[in-house]
């Protein structure tokens, strides 16, 4: 089932579901002949969309509502946190091309610190899922939960099946002793090309998809990160505010500390490009991952490389 799919069955068989956008029909554009006036499109107004929404929230209904990535989080950021997160209503904020999926765009199209914007709003939940398969299996629980969420769109198609999605809970995939690889969206897929690298180096590996970023599965790191002796973090999204971030968090408040490796960029945009040529110039491949990781010093026990280094 796709996106699309998904979203057009439950708004069918639930009028109080209103589908929105703010004139970007990529991920609904068969929708509005099905719904009738149960879609809206605002044009390019992300702001007036986001008020429109709560206004209809607070009428009962359940807005999806869609738009880019980083016009949704940055230019309609005051309403999201004033109309929805303050009064904590039923808002859906479907976000689309986040992350590296803004593959072909430069840094005003680049969305690297979504999460930490949404994140930071009360009652906001936030989510990321892995791929397509992942994505509708976790939006009914999002769709029908009642506070507002903001779901990183991700409709690629992998061939991993995911297990049954609950809010706040992590999905592990396989767990390790040597080296754990905590992740989320888009970057799964290369996590599981370096995790088999890794692997047939004779390591014992761990990758998790914290496709819940918030609320976060605390407890999932906190064994993570005592029983491997490295915990990667791997995200396509500024070092501050995200998932390197989220882990400090959750250490820090069990007055606890780890061996942790970041993969994220490092107050800088990438490099516009098609989204294969993108990973590699930036170093996020599978392969290029593994390889960074059996090269981390602090893993082969040097304790004087340090984090920042490697944050880049």
């Amino acid at each position: 089932m796709t996106y699309e799919e998904l979203l057009t069955e439950i708004a069918l068989s639930d009028d109080r579901f209103i589908v929105m956008t703010a004139e970007n029909r990529a991920l609904v554009r068969n929708i509005p002949s099905k719904l009738g006036s149960r879609f809206i499109d605002t044009g390019i107004t992300e702001q007036t969309m986001i008020g429109a929404a709560a206004g209809l929230a607070l009428r009962g209904r359940i807005p999806v509502v869609h738009a880019l990535a980083s016009f949704l989080s940055m230019r309609a950021f005051e309403f999201i946190r004033t109309d929805a997160g303050i009064p904590n209503l039923p808002v859906k904020l479907s976000s689309f091309i986040p992350g590296f999926l803004s593959d072909g765009n430069g840094p005003t199209h680049q969305a690297l610190e979504d999460i930490a914007l949404m994140r930071g709003i009360p009652n906001m939940t936030v989510f990321a899922p892995a791929d397509e398969d992942d994505l509708v299996k976790m939006l009914p629980q999002i769709w029908s939960h009642p506070n507002p969420a903001y779901v990183r769109i991700n409709t690629r198609k992998t061939n991993y099946i995911h297990t049954p999605f609950e809010l706040g809970k992590a999905e592990i995939i396989s767990t390790g002793h040597d080296i754990t690889l905590l992740t989320y969206g888009l970057l799964f897929e290369q996590a599981l090309l370096a995790v088999d690298i890794l692997k047939k180096e004779g390591l014992s590996v761990g990758l998790v998809n914290l496709r819940s970023l918030k609320p976060i599965d605390e407890r999932t790191i906190l064994d993570v990160t005592r029983n491997s002796r490295l915990t990667v973090t791997l995200e396509d999204h500024f070092l501050t505010g995200g998932l390197y971030s989220i882990v400090a968090e959750v250490l820090l408040k069990h007055s606890l500390t780890a061996n942790i490796l970041p993969f994220a960029l490092n107050e800088r945009w990438f490099k516009p490009a098609l989204l294969p040529n993108v990973l590699e110039h930036e170093g996020f491949t599978g392969k290029q991952i593994a390889e960074r990781i059996l090269g981390y010093k602090t893993f082969h026990r040097q304790p004087e490389t340090t984090m920042q280094q490697f944050a880049e």
